[in-house]
């Protein structure tokens, strides 16, 4: 377990008392705030998202996790129909998976071509840089998790029934193509991480000690009252400039 689980609860309620205060700052100063949650099947974005959202102001907070796209969709601009999601003055919108859909699943799945993913990985730090440009916090999460634990939870995941609408037909696909998720993961990590939009990497093994290290980070990020978080624990949360070897093969 991590150095933080002792005190998971109190942590983050101290935590989350911060994010209150520090989203009550961002309504105040009209901050548009963008977090992007990626990472492995199974990896903790949903319930790092549940415990940042659950005291969060339900007007100035969204959640974001769009389904396949439209036959219409697809022929869009690939970026149009995350677009129609992004913050107003003073909103927070979390993507529980986002764009990169298109640097990880689609590729590994052959959801789309060889080119269309080329074209993203050229396309997405412009994409990020006119919203940085414009004002937008955007911050980039990949949450990490080795092989190991990733099978475990996604056993444990099939046999509890609670946990129904969390089992996915590519679940099974997570692990028998492990390898090419880690290729695409390092590809995009490289090519998509910028000055104007790093990705910061979340060691998720322990669950509980990646949600406050998640939180702490978010804080920090986001400044106002969130510059009073502590530092997040460098063995869990590193930039991803700083990942090679540290990643999970």
């Amino acid at each position: 377990m991590g150095k933080n689980s002792d005190n998971y609860d109190a942590d983050l309620l101290r935590l989350q008392t911060l994010l209150v205060e520090t989203q009550h700052w961002t309504i105040d100063q009209n901050r548009r705030t963008v977090i992007v949650f990626e990472g492995r099947d199974s990896a903790g974005k949903d319930g790092a998202i549940k415990r940042i959202t659950e005291h969060a102001s339900p007007r100035q907070t969204r959640i974001v996790a769009l389904p396949k796209p439209t036959e219409r969709e697809t022929s869009q601009w690939y970026f149009q129909r995350y677009v129609a999601h992004l913050p107003a003055n003073g909103e927070t919108v979390l993507f529980n998976r986002s764009w990169y859909n298109r640097a990880g699943v689609e590729p590994v799945m052959g959801f789309c071509t060889p080119a269309q993913h080329v074209q993203f990985l050229s396309d997405a730090p412009l994409f990020e840089r006119m919203l940085t440009d414009d004002g937008v916090i955007l911050i980039k999460l990949w949450l990490d998790i080795t092989r190991e634990e990733q099978g475990r939870r996604l056993v444990e995941r099939t046999g509890d029934p609670l946990k129904r609408f969390k089992v996915s037909p590519l679940d099974a696909e997570a692990q028998d193509r492990w390898e090419d998720y880690s290729a695409a993961r390092d590809r995009m990590l490289d090519e998509t991480n910028h000055d104007h939009a790093p990705w910061t990497v979340i060691a998720t093994d322990d669950k509980k000690t990646a949600r406050l290290n998640i939180i702490r980070h978010i804080l920090r990020s986001i400044g106002g009252p969130g510059a009073a978080a502590d530092a997040p624990d460098d063995d869990v949360v590193f930039l991803a400039a700083h990942a090679k070897g540290r990643l999970a093969p």
